[in-house]
């Protein structure tokens, strides 16, 4: 029987990503603290539809918003990793990556009684290092690469990119790859933000960006039997009132077309197990 799952993701950055910037002039720092109004609206309206969604919260998010955070985990979402700061670990060092990861991942241990079991990287960025940090601070699950769009695999450790050779792929590991999209993110549609070397347009109509995102879903359940679609919002840009509408309306279409809501550590077990069972069956 087909079974078509989608994850509704969130990353709690708040005041984190202007900090990590570095804009921490007045009005960037209030654009995002919007997401702790927003994130209450979000909550609000995932319960209305009886749907549990994975929140990626930095640490700095943790424990500067204490109580919004709180609030989050008691309504029965996933608390997932995000940094400690909201810097891309590709930009640290070994030895940084390791102390953003574990400071970050204490604060989550406080909130929820557990280590967080997913991990997505700050601007979709990884390090040399990542994988294997994860795999040594316990991760089951990574949601920052974009090898596939519907079907989750195992990443890979060694790489090799030699600017005038072939590539040199390395070895499959045991932590599994969750994909994602920017095409699937709200920030790049609807964000419109000043950069030294450009500017990002966004401000996108909703409904534009809602039949692309429902035509994504619904291209899912004409090609696979089985798939796992993840979406990735930001409390900051999808809770503006327009796009809350939106996002009901997007909700109100997977259901009609017989979508299955999990958190991403839900649907990470489901695909972790077909995947081990075809391994072994080809053993």
């Amino acid at each position: 029987m087909p079974r078509h799952i989608v994850c509704l993701s969130f990353d709690f950055d708040a005041l984190s990503l202007p900090i990590a910037r570095g804009t921490v002039t007045p009005t960037a720092m209030s654009r995002g603290e919007f997401g702790t109004v927003a994130a209450p609206r979000l909550v609000d309206l995932l319960g209305a539809h009886g749907i549990r969604g994975s929140w990626f919260v930095p640490g700095h998010t943790l424990e500067t918003f204490p109580e919004i955070c709180r609030a989050i985990h008691q309504a029965g979402h996933e608390i997932g990793h995000h940094g400690w700061r909201h810097i891309a670990p590709a930009s640290l060092d070994r030895a940084g990556e390791e102390a953003e990861l574990t400071r970050a991942n204490e604060a989550i241990r406080k909130l929820t009684g557990r280590f967080a079991r997913g991990y997505r990287s700050p601007a979709w960025d990884l390090s040399p290092h990542t994988v294997e940090l994860l795999l040594a601070h316990g991760f089951d699950y990574d949601s920052s690469m974009m090898g596939h769009d519907y079907l989750p695999y195992f990443a890979r450790e060694g790489d090799q990119y030699p600017a005038d050779q072939p590539a040199v792929l390395g070895r499959p590991t045991n932590l599994l790859e969750m994909p994602i999209s920017w095409s699937l993110d709200d920030y790049p549609h609807f964000e419109f933000q000043i950069f030294k070397r450009g500017v990002l347009p966004g401000l996108q109509t909703a409904d534009g960006v809602l039949r692309n995102w429902s035509d994504d879903f619904d291209y899912l359940t004409e090609i696979l039997d089985w798939g796992i679609l993840t979406y990735t919002f930001h409390p900051f840009v999808i809770g503006r009132g327009h796009r809350m509408k939106m996002l009901d309306r997007l909700i109100r279409h997977l259901k009609a077309r017989g979508a299955v809501f999990l958190t991403m550590e839900e649907a990470a077990v489901e695909a972790r197990g077909r995947l081990e069972g075809r391994r072994a069956a080809a053993e």
